[in-house]
């Protein structure tokens, strides 16, 4: 499997599962509809856990355009690679909206909230304060990223390419604990989404996809959750290299 393959999939895996368990909570009908912010939390950590085992052999799943990014301006990554990530992880996260759009079809056209159906695509601030709302999204990239930066491995070797750095197999379980750490903590302001293609790509999705009663895709607020991580997991590179 080349890295571009494999961040595709482990992207759509990481959507597939994450939005999934959002849609499984707030759309009408499903057997776990209400079932709260505990197992929204608990969902997406596990989300990211199968798809950095799934990816971590191949491309090292960074399956976040922030982590690849923010590698990057740490020296351990070529920028040379980092638009192939990123199209890569965009493609597999709109690709799993369409997926989950054709599975929760009928849950869909069952929910007449407008919001609970943009909520199982992207994020909405539980109270827009811009600057809070951007500071929430840095926060909670930062600590991802930097704790990233301490479980990944330089070593790895992917097919016939060497020095591609992220996480191996075993980084799966430590990283969604982390993920998982800031849901909990920090994700209540803003749904956490500390991930540029986690946020953006449905987002477009929301847009062009035939939801019925689907309302605004809120592109008022759709730059925060693209340049909070941006900026959170560069300041995360940047005190890394300055602690070597």
């Amino acid at each position: 499997m080349t890295p571009f393959i494999a961040e595709i999939i482990g992207t759509f895996i990481l959507m597939v599962l994450g939005n999934g368990v959002v849609c499984n909570v707030v759309l009408k009908g499903t057997k776990g509809h209400d079932s709260g912010w505990i197992v929204i939390t608990t969902g997406w950590a596990m989300a990211v856990y199968v798809a950095v085992l799934i990816a971590g052999p191949y491309s090292g799943a960074h399956i976040n355009p922030a982590v690849t990014i923010s590698l990057a301006i740490a020296g351990l990554f070529e920028w040379s690679q980092v638009p192939m990530y990123i199209g890569a992880q965009f493609i597999g996260a709109m690709a799993a909206m369409v997926a989950l759009w054709v599975t929760h079809k009928d849950h869909y056209d069952a929910t007449e909230d407008p919001a609970s159906i943009h909520a199982t695509f992207c994020n909405t601030p539980a109270i827009p304060n811009t600057f809070r709302n951007l500071m929430t999204e840095i926060l909670g990239t930062f600590v991802l990223v930097f704790a990233v930066f301490y479980i990944v491995e330089p070593d790895l070797t992917v097919g016939e390419q060497e020095g591609i750095i992220g996480l191996g197999s075993l980084g799966a379980i430590p990283v969604a604990f982390i993920v998982w750490a800031v849901g909990i903590s920090l994700g209540g302001p803003t749904g956490y989404a500390i991930n540029p293609a986690r946020d953006l790509g449905p987002r477009i999705m929301h847009a062009i996809l035939p939801l019925k009663g689907k309302g605004d895709s809120g592109w008022n607020y759709a730059w925060i959750p693209v340049i909070g991580p941006l900026i959170g997991g560069a300041l995360a590179a940047f005190l890394y290299m300055a602690m070597l």
